[in-house]
């Protein structure tokens, strides 16, 4: 453009569309020339090392092995048909586990580095477990290594929230009845306490563990008797059900678990037991909307084991919580962990309490996010807004950003909202650091005191600091690569 060109175009009439810093604009602003923003920022967030590291895995051909790789690993996670074949207690199902060792939510932690709900069921557990007498006692014996801790993630197990896992806890038995030779793919999850004060978000009062006395001596036997009648139900498919339905598969669980109440009511009526402790298993799940949330989530683990040690890969297998770090795992590094800081959910509070109340995310329910439902499927599901508040809109284009930084769709799993396209599936890391957008995530909110319980629920992100470290070993991963190959 010559100086006489430009001369003339500035000479107007002006409209401005303007991308980047917003000092720049000020003065067409002030000057009172339209201005149309565009929501930008540079790839990988302006960051200089980042930004290099991003070139070199666009090479192409590193970026169509990656591609390649991407899609073997989603590949595998939609062949996984995940089946409810059972409940156990478990010390005698959950891999590895032993007397004296908990599991829980999220990546690593010690007893001293644990949140308030996580340090509620622990001392919650222990009471649970005859361990201990009074709270303090179970304080205690929980600061002096009386007993272990390990990830869930580690036994192939998933926990809502605090995540806790205790030796005499009724599990339900996830199995892949996939068609594959030499696999035997089992995933494990407690079952469900409902709403409000329970262990899950660290309450531990009388009430709370007669109900889970309950659970382990009435509910678990009576459910496994009933499957055992019933055959194993295809949890792949009644998600589908749920999804078409108006659930999104966290924070929604309602078409979900009227829809496994009809399949388990018929089996239980039939055992024969006592009417009134019949009556009373059916009214627990019957008063409990988030039943299924506990046998959706080691479905999403059951898929997502499929998609690990994938080579090349940048697909997540595993974003989890522990109520003071966010960790998440890569298909191609199972295993590694990638650590940040717990995020604050922003959301909407139950009476009486407000975000001061509250602890950082917690849980391992973000599997549901990383197989593609919760956050990722909120279009489903535009009543979770009077739930984690937002408008139906906000759910819409919540799942539409999705998209952006997934690798495919699962096409077993169709939203209604959106055309019945599948819900975007599959989370690239490389796409999310990209163009700086974090997976969405829906979820409960913990009080941040030991012994209170849930205040409320809403919508976070996962920290930066997880997903750049992931990126900068996945880059260092690739050149190894292309090193050695």
């Amino acid at each position: 453009m010559t100086l006489d060109s430009a001369r003339e175009l500035l000479a107007g009439p002006l409209s401005v569309v303007h991308l980047g810093l917003e000092d720049v604009i000020q003065g067409a602003r002030a000057a009172g020339v339209p201005v149309a923003r565009v929501d930008f920022q540079p790839p990988a967030g302006g960051d200089p090392g980042r930004m290099h590291m991003l070139s070199r895995l666009k090479c192409p051909e590193l970026a169509a092995a990656v591609g390649e790789a991407n899609q073997k690993a989603l590949g595998r996670l939609l062949a996984v048909r995940p089946h409810l074949v059972g409940v156990g207690v478990a010390r005698d199902e959950v891999p590895g586990m032993q007397e004296g060792l908990f599991l829980h939510a999220g990546p690593p932690i010690e007893f001293e580095r644990m949140s308030g709900p996580l340090r509620g069921a622990v001392i919650g557990g222990l009471l649970l477990e005859r361990m201990a007498k009074t709270p303090e006692e179970a304080q205690k014996l929980a600061a002096a290594g009386k007993v272990r801790f390990e990830p869930c993630h580690h036994h192939n197990c998933v926990g809502p929230m605090a995540g806790l896992v205790t030796p005499s806890m009724p599990v339900w038995i996830i199995e892949d009845r996939a068609e594959t030779p030499g696999v035997a793919r089992r995933t494990y999850c407690t079952l469900n306490e409902g709403l409000g004060k329970v262990l899950r978000y660290g309450a531990y009062a009388p009430e709370v563990l007669e109900r889970l006395e309950f659970m382990g001596e009435v509910l678990g036997p009576a459910l496994a008797e009933a499957l055992q009648a019933a055959g194993p139900i295809d949890l792949k498919m009644l998600m589908a059900q749920a999804l078409q339905m108006g659930d999104e598969g966290h924070n929604r669980n309602r078409a979900g678990t009227s829809l496994l109440f009809r399949r388990l009511a018929p089996a239980l009526v039939r055992l024969g037991r006592d009417p009134g402790q019949l009556a009373r298993v059916l009214e627990f799940i019957d008063s409990n909307d988030h039943f299924f949330l506990n046998l959706s989530m080691p479905m999403a683990k059951c898929m997502l084991l499929a998609a690990e040690g994938v080579e090349l890969s940048s697909m997540l297998t595993v974003m989890a919580r522990n109520g003071t770090d966010f960790g998440i795992q890569l298909s191609c590094m199972p295993g590694r962990w990638f650590v940040g800081p717990a995020q604050p959910v922003e959301g909407l509070y139950f009476p009486g309490f407000s975000e001061k109340d509250a602890n950082p995310d917690i849980g391992d329910s973000t599997i549901m996010e990383t197989a593609g439902i919760g956050g990722f499927a909120m279009a489903a599901a535009p009543a979770i807004v009077q739930f984690v508040g937002g408008s139906s809109g906000d759910a819409l284009e919540t799942t539409r950003r999705m998209a952006a930084i997934t690798i495919g769709r699962n096409p077993g799993w169709s939203i209604p909202q959106l055309d019945f396209a599948g819900a975007p599936t599959g989370i690239d890391l490389i796409r999310s650091v990209e163009l700086n957008l974090l997976p969405a995530i829906n979820t409960g909110i913990a009080h941040r005191e030991p012994g209170i319980g849930q205040v409320g629920a809403g919508l976070t992100r996962p920290p930066w600091e997880c997903f750049h470290a992931a990126f900068e070993a996945f880059a260092q991963h690739c050149e190894q690569h292309s090193i050695t190959n």
